[in-house]
């Protein structure tokens, strides 16, 4: 059972209220939570998927996590089994932002064995509810709870998902919403993936790492949020992001081990060329990039 010191109830009225959920339609009333709510929150993505999952789609989902949350960026999900579990670990690993919308009251943690996990997100940010303590996790509360987890975020991510499973109805709930949907291709022949496949047939944005999502969602993103976020990140042997401006921290995060051209990362970024190539000088220098012939580069 949850301490009832630590559980806060948040009114719709209140400043704390994450700012996203608020412009959705039919958001909760009043919101329990433990642990911590930040402004920096509303930079939130949530990343989604089949409580049965792959290695393969647990492997991407951590490390897709982790890739965002040391940006700066919470990871919201909701503490299932299988990729939503992921989804808080990769944020955890890097010591970012993470939060957990229950589908139950907080003195009934679901699944049971992720009473660690909970202890763990609310040092790093917060697991949230709709519920009284007091409620159990009812099949029927987890599609309810699914629009707060699309509600709190400025685009979803879902990463193996059958045709028919809560991931979709997440998906579902931020296009009502007006957010941005990403999906990770997956095995034609698993039916894990028969959903994620059929979302990016449909329109959604399909994602190779972090760079589609923050193309994608260059507008919305409060860039300076994410530099004041990650600034002094540096872990063993993760590259030293201090001293980086902001130019630097953008294009750094666009560029991975797949190789972009300047022209590419300058419309990526949202900054002219010359810019863009002040920036990417600044990464060689520093030993972060590496340039490739015909001006495209990759992260060393």
């Amino acid at each position: 059972m949850i301490s009832q010191v630590s559980l806060k109830k948040i009114k719709k009225s209140n400043k704390v209220y994450p700012d996203n959920l608020k412009n959705i339609y039919n958001p909760p009333e009043d919101l329990f939570v433990d642990g911590e709510i930040l402004p920096s929150d509303n930079n939130a993505i949530a990343i989604v998927g089949t409580r049965r999952a792959s290695y393969y789609g647990m492997e991407q989902c951590e490390k897709l996590s982790y890739d965002l949350a040391i940006r700066g960026i919470t990871i919201v999900s909701g503490m299932a089994r299988g990729i939503d579990s992921a989804a808080h670990r990769g944020a955890l690993k890097a010591q970012g932002r993470t939060i957990a919308v229950l589908g139950s009251g907080h003195d009934h943690i679901y699944p049971p064995e992720n009473k660690k996990l909970y202890d763990e997100i609310v040092k790093s940010g917060a697991v949230v509810s709709e519920y009284e303590p007091n409620t159990p996790p009812f099949k029927a509360n987890f599609p309810r709870r699914n629009r707060i987890i699309s509600g709190m975020s400025k685009g979803v991510v879902v990463i193996e998902a059958p045709r028919k499973s809560g991931a979709m109805i997440t998906a579902d709930f931020a296009l009502e919403q007006g957010r941005e949907v990403f999906a990770l291709p997956g095995n034609i022949t698993s039916i894990r993936s028969s959903g994620t496949n059929a979302l990016i047939k449909e329109g959604a944005k399909l994602v190779e790492g972090i760079s589609d999502i923050l193309e994608e969602l260059k507008n919305v993103i409060d860039i300076k949020e994410i530099d004041k976020a990650s600034s002094g990140i540096c872990r063993p042997g993760d590259p030293d992001m201090r001293g980086l401006d902001s130019d630097e921290k953008m294009i750094f995060g666009i560029l991975n081990d797949k190789s972009k051209s300047i022209d590419e990362i300058s419309r990526i970024a949202n900054l002219p060329v010359y810019k863009a190539s002040k920036a990417l000088l600044k990464l060689e220098l520093k030993r972060l990039i590496k340039g490739l012939p015909g001006e495209n580069f990759v992260r060393i």
